[in-house]
């Protein structure tokens, strides 16, 4: 089974790419279709994938992109690439889609009617300051199909990038992401 990286807005950068090496993914999709964008920080790449992309947008893009698979794969995102996995968990006849794992996909919480079609497992942060991550996990707990887990780190803990980039956190779940695929 291979692994697809679903992209924050940060879309595709160095860190990116180290944790495509680690888990050996053989693809990564990113909201930018592979260019490089060099944000100088989370606000400037938020503020141009909300201008010039979307959430719409990027599902297309990831709808286009696991259309093609012909094998089981285990889908990974990171921010917005969660909640367009998350969005995209809803659609019927993704069949090669084994399972995902979403990590702070803060935009779920505007989509919590989602019924998954297959195995999300969903990491949110400690806390984020527009919403109750508690009263979200909540909300989604009687979902079929759906685990979730609440971590000490905060929102971007997996992306060095960010200014919560937390190696802890980091090496934690790429461990725990290498032994599911290993």
């Amino acid at each position: 089974m291979s692994i697809i990286l679903v992209s924050d807005v940060f879309g595709l950068t160095p860190a990116l790419l180290e944790i495509s090496e680690k888990l050996g993914a053989s693809s990564i999709v990113d909201p930018y279709q592979g260019h490089m964008m060099g944000f100088s920080n989370e606000a400037e790449a938020y503020s141009y994938f909300v201008e010039a992309v979307g959430l719409n947008d990027y599902l297309a893009l990831l709808l286009k992109v696991v259309e093609s698979i012909e094998h089981e794969v285990t889908l990974v995102g990171f921010s917005v690439g969660a909640s367009v996995t998350w969005r995209l968990s809803e659609i019927k006849g993704n069949h090669h889609i084994k399972r995902a794992y979403c990590f702070y996909g803060s935009q779920i919480r505007n989509f919590t009617q989602i019924e998954p079609q297959f195995e999300m497992n969903l990491v949110f942060p400690k806390n984020e300051p527009h919403f109750d991550v508690v009263e979200l996990q909540n909300n989604l707990a009687s979902k079929a199909r759906v685990n979730t887990e609440r971590v000490e780190y905060l929102h971007g803990f997996m992306n060095s990038h960010s200014t919560n980039y937390n190696n802890s956190g980091y090496t934690r779940y790429i461990d725990f992401l290498c032994s599911i695929n290993g």
